[in-house]
């Protein structure tokens, strides 16, 4: 069984070369010839073009960084996919996208299961990332040979959907902890403690979170470097608000957060590190929050 791999990037490289790690025969493609470099030189093989990469395949991931672009790609193979064959899709999309672009697919005779991921770019680099699916039984089962070697953790959440639901929920949680985060060790710093033992006794606390754990110590480096942008965090929040007028639901904290992040946006630009949220308040306060013996990036 041949899989393709489409988009190349911070995510999808990792989660590409987790797949030729274990053996997997994978056809890769990405805009930028870079990409497509790297992971040539880790077993991948090389394509003229989309269309080349459907044709050669019998089920293809994507990862990709917004609805729209996964619909360009998908129009793109569909006309030259195999009968049969399906489509693994990586990208954080909303519920109403993975209908919507399920049923192009089905009418082209191919199959969608949607496998967003979650926990960062460090855990995807170990193959430990986890892995939300969504889709029918059987595809889950047909694929699952190649989501446990992208995760550590695989939970197949139910029907096309429901994994769009719940990715969006953690990703909500991660920016609701990470601006929370950034107050507290504002806190301890104009408090007068070393800020490295107050983010060990955080850690160690009822206060903790994965992404006081992972993210903190990016912000007490000042590397910022989580491999996540302001856009990507303002298109994940942007759904979840969505599902809140859906559902009936007040997501108080999320729009707070969300106003935050529009403001993280307009000062330091949509491609900023999404952890450099947190300059806002080292900004505001002209107080920095460094430590020493923190990573400039998750290992």
């Amino acid at each position: 069984m041949r899989y393709g791999y489409v988009g190349l990037g911070n995510l999808g490289g990792h989660l590409a070369a987790s797949l030729l790690r274990a053996g997997f025969d994978v056809t890769v493609w990405d805009r930028d010839p870079a990409a497509v470099d790297r992971l040539c030189g880790k077993g991948g093989d090389r394509v003229g073009s989309l269309e080349d990469l459907a044709q050669q395949v019998d089920h293809v991931f994507t990862c990709l960084p917004s609805p729209q672009a996964s619909e360009t790609v998908l129009a793109q193979m569909l006309p030259f996919m195999k009968p049969g064959s399906s489509w693994i899709e990586n990208s954080t999309l909303g519920r109403d996208d993975v209908l919507r672009l399920a049923g192009l697919a089905r009418s082209a005779g191919v199959r969608m299961m949607e496998a967003p991921v979650t926990g960062g770019v460090h855990l995807a680099a170990k193959g430990e990332i986890t892995v939300l699916a969504g889709g029918d039984r059987d595809l889950y089962d047909l694929h699952f040979p190649a989501l446990e070697v992208i995760g550590g953790k695989i939970f197949h959440m139910g029907p096309l959907g429901t994994a769009a639901v719940i990715k969006v929920i953690t990703n909500m949680l991660a920016f609701i902890h990470l601006v929370a985060d950034g107050e507290a060790l504002m806190l301890a710093k104009r408090g007068g403690l070393d800020l490295k033992t107050a983010w060990e006794a955080i850690a160690a606390s009822s206060g903790s979170s994965f992404v006081h754990e992972t993210e903190g110590q990016l912000i007490l480096n000042g590397s910022y470097d989580v491999g996540f942008s302001m856009d990507l965090a303002l298109k994940d929040l942007g759904f979840a608000i969505g599902f809140g007028r859906e559902f009936g639901v007040p997501l108080d904290l999320a729009s707070q957060v969300n106003q935050t992040f529009l403001r993280g946006r307009a000062a330091f630009g949509g491609q900023a590190q999404s952890t450099q949220i947190v300059k806002l308040l080292e900004e505001l306060l002209a107080t920095d929050l460094r430590a020493e013996g923190f990573p400039d990036r998750l290992e």
